[in-house]
């Protein structure tokens, strides 16, 4: 019998306790979850762990390191090295000021998303636009509305984009899928940009000091304020994780069993690959252009160490899911039926929980309604090629969605803090839900739910 009808409804305790702590703890004690927060993801992860391998002994065990080896490590593998990459790549220089050209930043920027990773893009843009921005009066709508697009829906087009559409990915599906995201993905963002673009006929052009005069020549810009790229040959790098990731999915040389785990060769190259850009960029960037980044590893660390412990939590979840009618889930597989659903279900959890463990979750209830205890690629490829809906339903509601609150997806928080140590005085987590994800992205996803799902 499959170790999803096995399960018990309440395995999936510890994983819901995780989550409200990622979600909880940081607003209520940041102190505490700053210093503590590998303590508590591994209390987490022992809670499940123990009593899942006492008493489904190797099953368990083979379960937890098939997770380890096929998920969790390519996972985390592939966003610290477009983190790392990324935090090799800076701009230097002052952006033009007007509001077209702030909004046509923001729009290369949400382009850009999908190939640098949302992090990625992030990080390397973010500064670049408070430094255009550091003589206004109102900075805080622009810097949310760089959060929405370049850190949310901007990372929808390709797996290296966004989290939850890289675990697809390593579930199955193909690379190019997710550019059939195209289209709800332009017209939300046109939808946002146009919002941002009335925000700024409003607060975009008082200032808290006159503008810095000009030089005689009226057009020339001063040396230090030209726009240049530092560390560019990281961009080469950049294409060398997108060829990596190409390469995974278009070439299959065979199996290798690791320690009872059958593993795709093509996946083993594709994370020695990633594992080598990683260390070359590492190695080959000079110091002062991850200084001027303000480059550390504390955000990949926590990234590396709570992933760690919601792989292990969701593991029970997921097996059950995966069962379909005959999982202790059930009634969550009848309560949520249509692709618009499933949009709105996946979107509405991915606000307040990390959009990718959402994701997953979902993507196994869907294969549990129409492909119960079929293989997870077969099942996925199933479902591309009869109910195609329901998972870019599932995609967009995770990737669009992240941008409803602070804790949706890294990036939000990570752009938030470095704003506030710019001087930006942001939104507080209410003020960010009842100024924007209220007001402007519920209108724009009940339209974009509406016209595609």
């Amino acid at each position: 019998m499959a170790l999803g009808s096995l399960l018990p409804a309440w395995s999936a305790l510890p994983f819901l306790g995780l989550l409200l702590s990622i979600a909880l703890f940081p607003v209520v004690a940041p102190k505490v979850w700053h210093h503590h927060y590998p303590t508590i993801a591994l209390l987490w992860g022992a809670l499940l762990a123990g009593p899942f391998l006492w008493i489904f002994r190797g099953a368990a065990a083979h379960e937890l390191w098939h997770t380890a080896l096929t998920e969790y490590g390519p996972f985390v593998l592939l966003l610290a090295a477009l983190f790392t990459i990324g935090g090799g790549i800076h701009l230097h220089g002052r952006l033009p000021e007007t509001p077209l050209a702030n909004a046509a930043f923001l729009g290369v920027g949400t382009l850009l998303a999908s190939l640098l990773g949302t992090t990625g893009a992030s990080m390397i843009l973010i500064r670049p636009l408070l430094k255009a921005h550091a003589s206004r009066r109102h900075r805080a709508h622009t810097v949310v509305f760089f959060i929405l697009l370049v850190g949310n829906l901007g990372g929808a087009l390709t797996p290296l984009g966004d989290p939850p559409l890289f675990l697809g990915f390593l579930a199955g599906v193909p690379f190019f899928w997710t550019l059939s995201l195209a289209l709800p993905m332009l017209f939300a963002a046109a939808l946002v940009l146009l919002a941002y673009l009335i925000f700024e006929g409003f607060l975009g052009h008082p200032r808290s000091h006159p503008k810095p005069r000009q030089s005689r020549r009226g057009r020339e810009v001063p040396p230090e304020q030209r726009l240049r790229l530092e560390g560019g040959h990281n961009l080469f790098y950049l294409a060398g994780v997108l060829a990596a990731v190409l390469l995974s999915g278009l070439w299959h040389p065979g199996e290798v069993s690791l320690f009872g785990v059958s593993e795709p060769l093509e996946n083993l190259a594709r994370d020695l690959l990633l594992l080598g850009l990683l260390l070359a960029s590492w190695k080959t960037t000079p110091r002062p252009v991850r200084e001027a980044n303000h480059f550390s590893w504390a955000p990949i660390r926590e990234v590396a160490i709570l992933f760690a412990a919601i792989f292990a939590t969701l593991l029970p979840v997921l097996a059950i899911l995966k069962a379909g009618p005959q999982g202790a889930l059930a009634p969550v597989l009848a309560a949520v039926a249509t692709p618009r659903q499933y949009f709105w279900v996946t979107g509405a959890l991915s606000s307040v929980l990390d959009n990718a463990p959402t994701y997953l979750a979902f993507l196994s209830t869907v294969l549990g309604r129409f492909s119960p205890g079929v293989p997870e690629r077969t099942a996925v490829l199933r479902l591309i090629a009869e109910h195609p809906e329901y998972l870019r339903a599932i995609s967009a509601g995770a990737v669009f969605m992240g941008a409803n609150t602070y804790l949706g997806n890294a990036p939000n928080l990570m752009v938030r803090s470095i704003a506030e140590e710019a001087g930006v005085p942001m939104p507080s987590f209410l003020g960010y839900l009842g100024r924007y994800s209220l007001p402007i992205l519920l209108p724009i996803f009940l339209l974009t739910g509406w016209v595609f799902f």
